[in-house]
């Protein structure tokens, strides 16, 4: 079907891009209640975070506040999901009993900081409502000389058989069987230990021709496959062994990866050599069919012919779940690339046009920093509003949880009661949104009435925006993303009033008062007629306090 909308697109994007104010009449750009938002977070080399290194109170404390900066500027944006780099190359920024600390922390491998800093992300993030995917690198393992200073954590020393070492650069090896097991047994630490929303898998794949690497030795042609068959199906265990691992500990953590922006081939449009099925070998459409991916972030850092047909390609085989086009927003900058804003622009509207599911930026430096305006683009056009991500409809539990009760509307807060547990064990999983309005029952399905969401306690203070709303009302939403019924605010026709009577109060109001007012100016008129009128000797004018305008709306309301 997208064959035959290419050449409109087309048509459509060069329109996007040369008359930008003409936008949102092209594409509606109303924003979704429910999309996925999210920005990677790269801690390699402290690109983008930690630029401070940890290495006394002072700089520790001073690490921890520039997270805190990135994260406001993000909540400020309505980025609901953080991908965080958390396995760099063989290395981590927690506490790990398999691999060694990375020198993105404290400035030296292997020397740990004074604070745990993935955990310190994730309750950042979730103070925020957003959540924390751990994003870990799975195949690349660095060069040589970097994997050598790891000492006895090295991958290459402890795992030898699981390590190949090409033009100076370490590889895991796919088709090595324990590699799987490898590296689930990274994400199964992380999720048995913290909190996180879930695992993003970046780097699963073979490695590009470039490198020259090959583990052919390992292909048995007994197995009836093809080579390319067989490398695919390597990678897919490396998937399918993660997702068993991680799904049986908390089946509502996320499981995503970032493949390369094409799929495949299509029958207009090539690839250009580059591609997920064919050069590196993954097969992430499959991987959604089977549902041992809940989402996936393609990095589709293209622009025109090498974008759109493409993206149109995810859209209609997501298989009921979300993708999220990565947009590679660094080519904004002079130093990386040439792209304007308005190649990006034209990017998210066609993205949000395709309902393909979300966006992602690479990387959040770009996007914080507002390189050419490209943050207030998202902030002010894109994402005005809050947004849930999406429903996990694909996962066997689909039922809501029950409705909250007793809401309670009182001077500077609203609260409400919920009878039932919000933990799964140790594991927090109920929380609540916040939706306001002017109008009553509040429209839950209206993004624009979301005022907060995933609230831990029983309690909202009705500051900022929510000061404008008149009406509440709350949800309690879990961790796959199923929502309870609103609990409304009480109503009575004597209390609660719509905006059109209101306003034909007003109306009336100030028609009565008009009339009185042509009654009095005619009778008096009518008193002085034929008689010569008596003019006013000059006279100071006292000075008289305004008196407000009191309309008793009751009159015409009740």
């Amino acid at each position: 079907m997208y064959k035959d909308t290419i050449k409109i697109i087309s048509i459509i994007i060069t329109l996007l891009t040369s008359i930008p104010s003409y936008a949102q009449e092209l594409w509606d750009n109303t924003s979704p209640k429910r999309e996925e938002r999210a920005v990677w977070i790269a801690t390699i080399g402290g690109i983008d975070w930690p630029r401070t290194k940890a290495t006394n109170e002072r700089s520790t404390e001073a690490q921890k506040q520039e997270l805190r900066n990135i994260l406001d500027r993000l909540q400020q944006a309505n980025i609901n999901t953080v991908l965080l780099q958390t396995r760099i190359r063989g290395s981590v920024i927690y506490p790990s009993d398999i691999e060694t600390w990375d020198e993105a922390i404290t400035g030296r491998a292997g020397r740990a900081p004074d604070y745990d800093p993935l955990q310190f992300a994730i309750d950042e993030c979730h103070k925020r409502s957003m959540e924390l995917h751990a994003w870990l690198v799975s195949i690349p393992l660095g060069t040589y000389t970097r994997q050598r200073s790891y000492g006895a954590m090295s991958v290459m020393k402890h795992h030898p058989s699981l390590c190949k070492t090409t033009r100076g650069e370490v590889f895991m090896i796919p088709g090595q069987p324990a590699t799987a097991d490898y590296i689930a047994g990274i994400a199964k630490e992380i999720v048995e230990r913290y909190d996180v929303d879930g695992i993003s898998l970046d780097y699963i794949r073979y490695p590009e021709s470039t490198y020259a690497f090959n583990d052919d030795n390992l292909y048995d042609t007994s197995t009836g496959m093809t080579r390319a068959e067989w490398r695919r199906n390597n990678i897919t265990r490396i998937v399918e062994r993660v997702h068993d691992v991680v799904k049986a500990i908390k089946p509502w953590v996320k499981l995503s990866s970032s493949p390369v922006g094409k799929y495949n081939n299509l029958s207009r449009y090539r690839s250009g050599g580059w591609d997920c099925f064919n050069a590196v070998y993954q097969d992430p459409q499959a991987w959604l069919r089977q549902n041992i991916q809940d989402i996936l972030f393609p990095m589709m850092y293209f622009i025109a012919d090498n974008f759109y047909p493409f993206l149109y390609d995810w859209a209609e085989n997501s298989y009921g779940h979300p993708i999220a086009a990565g947009l590679g927003i660094y080519f904004l900058d002079p130093h990386e690339g040439r792209w304007q804003l308005n190649d990006v622009r034209a990017e998210m509207y066609a993205a949000r046009g395709s309902g393909i599911g979300g966006i992602a930026f690479y990387r959040s430096y770009h996007l914080t920093q507002n390189i050419k305006g490209i943050y207030n683009s998202v902030s002010k056009e894109f994402f005005p509003y809050p947004a849930l991500t999406t429903r996990m409809t694909w996962m066997p539990d689909t039922i809501a949880p029950p409705t909250p009760y007793n809401l309670r509307h009182e001077t500077g807060t609203i609260s409400w009661q919920y009878g039932h547990p919000t933990t799964y064990g140790q594991w927090p999983f109920i929380s609540f949104n916040i939706y306001g309005s002017n109008q009553y029952p509040v429209d839950t399905d209206k993004a624009e009435n979301l005022l907060a969401h995933h609230i831990k306690d029983t309690d909202f203070p009705i500051t900022g925006s929510a000061t404008t709303k008149r009406y509440f009302a709350v949800t309690a939403i879990d961790r796959f993303g199923n929502e309870s019924n609103a609990l409304q605010e009480p109503s009575t026709t004597s209390t609660h009033h719509t905006y059109d009577n209101i306003m034909a109060a007003i109306d009336h109001h100030y028609n009565s008062t008009s009339t009185l007012k042509a009654k009095s100016s005619n009778t008096k008129s009518t008193r002085t007629s034929g008689k010569t009128a008596k003019q006013p000797k000059p006279s100071k004018q006292k000075k008289t306090e305004q008196k407000p305008i009191i309309i008793d709306f009751g009159k015409y309301l009740n």
